[in-house]
């Protein structure tokens, strides 16, 4: 079964850090364009950050400069790293990613679960 597993969330502080990671589970030969989002309680999923197959990245205004996204393409994982977190980043975040599986059936766009960060002191 493909699947993404999300891991990483937790309680910080105002100004602390988090790293996220999306691990691609399965047979999978490789993940393409792949992103984090995230949801608050009574608002919309919005996009946190985006990273294409070749590694080019795009941010959401309230993020650039704070967050990183990367990928380890032989670890088929996804990671958001998280700096100078505030408490409007909380929220449970998601990740979603184009995958391409061994068996070209179970190839497409797939979401995690979530995972939930919260910013308070």
């Amino acid at each position: 079964q493909v699947q993404l597993v999300e891991s990483g969330g937790g309680l910080v502080q105002p100004g602390g850090s988090l790293r996220l990671s999306c691990a691609a589970s399965g047979s999978i030969r490789s993940i393409n364009a792949a992103g984090w989002y995230r949801q608050a309680p009574g608002k919309q999923r919005e996009m946190v950050a985006r990273i294409t197959a070749l590694g080019s990245t795009d941010y959401a205004d309230s993020v650039s400069g704070r967050f990183t996204i990367s990928r380890d393409n032989a670890k088929n994982t996804v990671y958001l790293q998280m700096n100078s977190l505030k408490p409007e980043d909380t929220a449970v975040y998601f990740c979603n990613a184009d995958l391409r599986a061994a068996a070209p059936r179970y190839s497409g766009n797939y979401w995690g679960q979530g995972t939930q960060v919260t910013v308070s002191s």
